[in-house]
Parts: C-alpha cells; structure tokens; sequence
C-alpha cells in the first residue's frame, strides 16, 4: 500500500478490486493487507478490508441524566469512536440486547457522523434466544427493521444469527429453522440489504457442526466464536475448545471473528505471578497484548472485538494491531503454561456480557462475580483466619464488596429463581455461585471463618 493512498481511498479501491475477485455471498480467506508501520492491520473478507481490531460495543460508558436515570454517554461514546475510526478501526459490533438494548441507537449516532465507506456495521438476530411462541417469527422480523432504523442504515455490513447452541438441536429448529427465519435472511443477503451472514456461536457443538454442515447450501460468510489462548485447549462450561471451532472454520475456508479474547477481562488482569512471567519477555507490553497477538497470530481470523470503555484500553488496543506482531512459538508455549495454572485459580467464569441482566430482584450479577474474581486474582481472598494476612484481607473484601455493589444488590437478595440460567452462555450455575460467596461473605462478617 502506497504512503500517500488515504484509508478512505484505500478503502474504495479495495471494494473495486475484491468485488471482481470474490464469490458471491461468501468471504474470501487472504492474509492481512500489508500496511505502513504505526498503521492498522487489516484481513481480507470478500471485498472488504476489515480492521484486525474490531470495535465491541456491548459496554458503551454510561452517565446519568438531569432525572438521575442511567443513560449511555453518547459523547464518550462519539469520542471512542471518532478516535477509533481515525487509527483505522472500521469493525463495529452491535446487537439489539446491548447496553440494556441502547447499543444500537448510541452506536449508530456516532457511526452516522463519519463517511458510511469509513465503517463497517455487524448487527444480530437476538429474538433468537427467547420462546416467544407464535410470535416467533413476527418478532424477530420486527427486531431486523428496528435494527436498520436504531443503526440509520440501508445495508448492514455484517449480520448475525445471535448466540446459536443454546438449547441445542430443538431451540434451532424451532426458532430458526422450522419457521423460515434462515430462509428470509437468505433471501436478504440476496437482496442486498444484508451484506454478509453469519452465526455466533455458545453451547452444544452438535448446533455448530451442524450448520457447518450446511454450508454448501447457505454460505456463511463468516462465523463468530468465543476464542483466548485459555479456550484454545481449556473451554469450560458449555463452551467448546477454540481449537476445534477454528479447525473446522478453516477446513471450509470460513473467516472467524472473535469473541471474548479477552475471557471477560481475566485475561488483562493476571495474577502478579503469570503477568510477571509475560513482563520478563516483553516489559512494556500489557497482558491483553499477548491474547490479541495470539489471535492475530491465525491467519483464518478476520477481526478481534474489543469492547473498550476507556481511551487507555482503545490506545493500548491499537498499539498492538498497528500493525500486529505475531507471537513466536517459544511465546504461544508459555501462553498455554499460562492457561494450564489459570485453571487453579478458584475464579468464576463470568465474561461480564450481561445476558443474565436485569435481575428481576435487583441482584448485580456480573458486579459480584467481578469482585470476588478481582479478590482472587489480587490474593486478597481470606481463607484462614490464623494467616497473619487474614485482617488486612478480610477488610479489603469487605469494603471492596459495599463499594462495587450497592447492599441491596448484593448476593444475599438472590432468592435462587432460576430465572437466569438459560440466558448464561458460560453455563455458570449463577445461584448456587451466588450462595457460595454469599456464604463466604456471612462467615468475613462473623468471623468464622
């Protein structure tokens, strides 16, 4: 790529040359476009050149308004994306569901202020995930028009048949397949107004397989999976190992896009031990660097999101990805060292994506689980009243605890309704995990530990 092409130039020519050389509805796996050094990394999907660093935007900062409601921060929002689009971001990832089902609006806003060639839009099919009897259908056609409207589009880049494998073989069928709705978003790829079609993809790998198997007839032009270096080998819940996903993704020449590399934040937030062990290779890099370098490092994988609240994380993102430096294999080896002694540590395998939210009683999910993870990553989980670091431990828990979860939220207040379980794509047992820290929560208070 010449110095002096603009990236919007570089963009447009990119569609003309990709459009002769590409089949129709279906992504073509290259390696990453060359790019000048200190300029993004892009992946090749048909004609599109999409930015390795792809912008998730199911966290958008928050504020509260003049009535004290909680609203998101549109003008954080436009200062994140304006930021990203001029470093060369161009990937942006939505769904209905987001940010309490604001992500949309708030992400089109901000997207509509730039040129639509700079950016490209993915957006998701969410009634997919909720029985809504013989409304099925109607709803979820309803939810695809609000999305171009929410979104102020004609053409969405990148559409997504939200979170399949939940509920197995019957919930596809019966939500999906049996009642046309594949068929119609065909037939709209075919019209144009859906550019690319995919799936992403939680839970029973038969639903994967299987519509890997109908590939032939439907094209899926791209497929989104939960990948890290500690999934690569060591999926837990009803997850899969990335590594078979990938494998089979690229047995068929199927672009991956990736959720989840970051397992949640757990990934950027080592323990002192594993993170030092990162530091003594390459000091100045922060531990998420070395999950998206392991991921940029396949070359079957179109596009990493990030859902990046803060400027900090968006800049030290685009200082990995601009341009990426693959992992070498001494590297990848300590990666699953790293993912192996991971597995000890007593942590609950939440990824804050708040699909168990709201809680009908009030209970913060995501917040508690976040703060006993945090405690246990920073070694500040008392568990021996006789230690000599017991009081100091048991204070920071404690005090920790009230300030990142109101009391009325708190663990205690779950009444075990059961109510979130299906919507969990980590098939976390959500209210025996709350009893359990809870329980440990009463016993620091008591001091009974």
């Amino acid at each position: 790529m010449e110095k002096s092409i603009s990236r919007r130039d570089f963009l447009k020519k990119s569609v003309a040359a990709g459009a002769a050389a590409a089949a129709v509805g279906a992504c073509a796996k290259r390696p990453e476009t060359p790019v000048e050094a200190g300029e993004m990394t892009y992946r090749k999907c048909g004609e599109d050149n999409v930015s390795l660093l792809g912008y998730g935007c199911m966290r958008w900062p928050f504020t509260k308004d003049s009535e004290g409601n909680e609203v998101v921060d549109q003008e954080k929002v436009n200062e994140l994306v304006d930021h990203a689009i001029e470093n060369g971001v161009n990937y942006f990832d939505t769904a209905p569901v987001y940010c309490r089902g604001f992500s949309e609006t708030a992400t089109g806003i901000a997207l509509r202020r730039h040129p639509r060639d700079s950016y490209f839009i993915a957006t998701k099919m969410s009634a997919y995930g909720r029985d809504l009897g013989d409304r099925q259908y109607e709803a979820s056609i309803e939810m695809y028009h609000n999305s171009f409207k929410a979104l102020g589009v004609d053409t969405i880049d990148y559409y997504l048949l939200h979170s399949v494998g939940g509920g197995g073989m019957e919930r596809l069928h019966k939500r999906l397949l049996d009642i046309g709705l594949l068929d119609f978003f065909l037939a709209e790829r075919e019209a144009g107004r859906i550019r690319h079609l995919g799936f992403s993809f939680h839970g029973d790998q038969a639903v994967f397989d299987y519509l890997l198997s109908i590939h032939d007839r439907v094209h899926w032009d791209f497929v989104q999976i939960q990948m890290n270096y500690a999934d690569w080998r060591h999926a837990s819940g009803r997850n899969v190992d990335a590594e078979y996903l990938y494998g089979e993704l690229q047995k068929r020449g199927i672009p991956a896009v990736i959720m989840e590399p970051l397992l949640g934040g757990r990934l950027a937030n080592l323990p002192d031990p594993l993170l030092s062990r990162l530091k003594t290779l390459r000091p100045d890099d922060s531990a998420a660097s070395w999950s998206f370098r392991f991921l940029g490092s396949y070359p079957g994988v179109m596009c990493c999101l990030s859902g990046m609240v803060y400027m900090e994380h968006l800049r030290d993102n685009l200082k990995t990805f601009s341009p990426l430096v693959p992992i070498n294999d001494n590297e990848r080896a300590m990666l699953e060292e790293i993912a192996t002694i991971l597995l000890e540590y007593p942590q609950v395998n939440c990824t804050n994506c708040q699909y168990c939210m709201p809680c009908p009683y009030g209970v913060d999910i995501p917040g508690i689980f976040a703060h006993y993870n945090k405690c246990i990553t920073e070694g500040t989980v008392a568990t021996d009243s006789q230690s000599p670091s017991y009081r100091k431990a048991r204070r920071a828990f404690l005090i920790g605890y009230d300030r990142s979860v109101p009391r009325l939220r708190q663990a205690a207040h779950c009444i075990g309704c059961n109510q979130c379980l299906p919507h969990c794509p980590q098939s976390i047992q959500i209210p025996k995990e709350l009893r359990r820290i809870d329980r440990y929560v009463e016993k620091l208070k008591r001091g009974t530990l």
